[in-house]
């Protein structure tokens, strides 16, 4: 499963989506053994949702291994009602924070529709420096080189922020079942995530081949927000072969 990565980073490549998910699994089962209420950060969307399935099945079988886990929403469509099907929320309480058995004390979340969105991003800020670092941050690639919904651009913002969404953001799959079309974005900047003590990157589909190969072999820039990843001390990586294709 594994194939050769640049110096501080370990690329793993499955042969197919579903042994990409279950070699993700097992690495997050090992976190969990080793810190029982680890602080993770969750992305959504499609390339972790098979792994955060096998893991809803783990914790039916082993209720005790995710009882004292925390959980840190990173990202969330800002504009639409917090129970919208399309939303961060909907997502997480369905594949994760029910099916895991997380209580509202050890999960912090955006509020979708906050009054004032900057007011918002400085709460997140204050809850991440108070119970941070992540243990583990988990993340997905997005289609224009995007993490979370740190977006290209001249410059990225560290910290949480407003973003605004970028046409490949607007037409990401999640939005498909939304009510609304989100105003913006909500997201942990790039400095959050880079403080947590270990990134597991997930990769999934032909699509994301250009910017998996921007990620491990471009150099470090905005235009590519993944890019950063680059500079982190505890990175993994895995994917599936179709998006490793382009690193043939």
């Amino acid at each position: 499963m594994k194939s050769q990565s640049p110096p501080g980073m370990q690329l793993h490549v499955a042969p197919d989506p579903e042994l990409m998910s279950r070699w993700a699994a097992a690495q997050i089962r090992t976190v969990l053994q080793a810190k029982p209420n680890a602080l993770m950060g969750l992305a959504t969307g499609s390339s972790p949702l098979r792994t955060y399935e096998l893991l809803a099945r783990m914790a039916a079988r082993e209720p005790r291994l995710f009882r004292a886990i925390r959980i840190l929403k990173l990202d969330e469509w800002g504009g639409l009602e917090l129970n919208d099907p399309a939303t961060c929320e909907s997502y997480l309480q369905r594949h994760i924070l029910q099916p895991w058995g997380v209580k509202a004390n050890r999960y912090c979340g955006w509020n979708s529709r906050p009054k004032i969105p900057a007011v918002e991003c400085e709460r997140v800020a204050r809850w991440l420096e108070r119970h941070g670092p992540m243990d583990l941050c988990i993340l997905g690639l997005g289609l224009n080189g995007h993490l979370l919904l740190n977006e290209p651009g001249a410059a990225l913002t560290a910290a949480p922020h407003v973003a605004r969404l970028s046409p490949e953001s607007q037409r990401h799959t999640m939005l498909q079942q939304a009510r609304n079309r989100p105003r913006y974005g909500l997201t942990i900047g790039l400095a959050g995530v880079l403080q947590s003590r270990r990134i597991l990157l997930l990769v999934s589909g032909a699509k994301k081949d250009r910017q998996l190969m921007r990620l491990v072999n471009g150099s470090v820039t905005t235009e590519c927000p993944a890019s950063f990843l680059q500079l982190h001390p505890n990175l993994t990586v895995v994917c599936d072969a179709a998006a490793a294709g382009g690193l043939k």
